[in-house]
């Protein structure tokens, strides 16, 4: 029996891809039902603009893997702002990375491009930035969901309001995907989102659109304006004031729309921003520490799991991932 502790987006997926391999799997949480973590908390962007070659070759597994169901992928892209010629020089070195992964549609723009992307930009520092049109948007729940009814079609079991010792001794395979819950090195990071009343200054479409310099960003989902910001230290006194000044200054048309909803969810961090998946010991794995991207990977990190545990290897490497590197055995 391979049990695995934790029923978000993660676990949901290691499940899922173990019991199509035949395994016999039970999923535990101490979530009173589905949904108790962060999982519904997401945003929901998907993107394979990062810097680092284990974070494209997720994404572009993963975006494979989203094609096959109702995940909710919508491609109207990531566009990334630079204000000074450093931030564009950076964006330009990642953007080379992941050309070298495959990901050949992401471009650099310039400010004029940039504007026709989004024509509610009105940012003057604006010099250029990148931009990838199949990145975009996907749906958390939608996605838990999938997995879920998958897994459970295919016979596992999923035990909610349940203390981990109750099944974690009796486990062959014990599989840790608690995310901010995980434990050293990862680190809960409370992070906030608002949503605006429901608006049609701009469209659906309109792609995410992130400042590079602090990583304000802002998207439309359910025809609600979303503002985000991930401040660093947390900060409820100061984050909403300045969300709403840099809203002012760069997208000023977007400035009085009145604040509907505000909520918060917590990101897994690590300390270099990677997760963990791998292998701790003889019978034990961890996929957590995902540092605000579980959901978009998770997909390619059920398939890898699945192919760790089952195989003893994994069609990405993953090495970068080993929990080892901080000494987490």
């Amino acid at each position: 029996m391979i049990v695995i502790i934790g029923a978000g987006v993660i676990g949901a997926s290691v499940a899922f891809h173990l019991a199509q391999r035949g395994a016999r799997v039970r999923v535990i949480d101490r979530a009173p039902a589905l949904g108790g973590g962060s999982t519904p908390k997401a945003t929901g962007g998907f993107r394979a603009q990062f810097a680092s070659e284990i974070d494209v070759r997720l994404s572009l597994l993963s975006r494979e893997k989203l094609l096959e169901f109702d995940s909710g992928y919508a491609p109207h892209g990531y566009l990334f702002l630079a204000r000074s010629a450093a931030e564009l020089e950076e964006l330009r070195a990642a953007q080379a990375l992941q050309h070298a992964c495959g990901l050949h549609e992401a471009r650099m723009v310039s400010a004029a491009e940039a504007r026709e992307l989004n024509p509610a930009i009105s940012d003057d520092s604006v010099i250029g930035g990148a931009f990838c049109p199949t990145d975009g948007f996907i749906r958390a729940m939608k996605i838990l969901n999938h997995y879920v009814d998958g897994a459970r079609a295919m016979g596992v079991e999923f035990t909610f309001d349940c203390d981990y010792d109750r099944f974690a001794g009796k486990a062959d395979v014990l599989v840790d995907c608690r995310g901010a819950w995980a434990g050293a090195p990862i680190v809960p990071v409370r992070r906030k989102a608002v949503a605006t009343v429901p608006t049609t200054i701009v469209p659906e479409s309109m792609p995410m659109t992130v400042w590079a310099s602090d990583w304000y960003h802002i998207r439309v989902r359910d025809g609600r304006l979303l503002l985000l910001w991930s401040d660093d230290p947390p900060n409820d006194e100061t984050w909403l004031p300045t969300v709403q000044r840099w809203t002012r200054e760069r997208v000023p048309m977007l400035s009085e729309l009145p604040i509907e909803e505000s909520w918060s969810g917590f990101y897994e961090m690590t300390p270099d921003e990677h997760p963990l998946v791998g292998r701790v010991s003889e019978n034990r794995y961890i996929a957590a520490g995902f540092c605000g991207h579980g959901v978009m990977h998770s997909p390619a990190i059920g398939q890898l799991m699945a192919e760790l545990i089952l195989d003893g290897r994994t069609t990405i490497d993953i090495s970068a991932l080993d929990p080892g590197r901080f000494g987490v055995r």
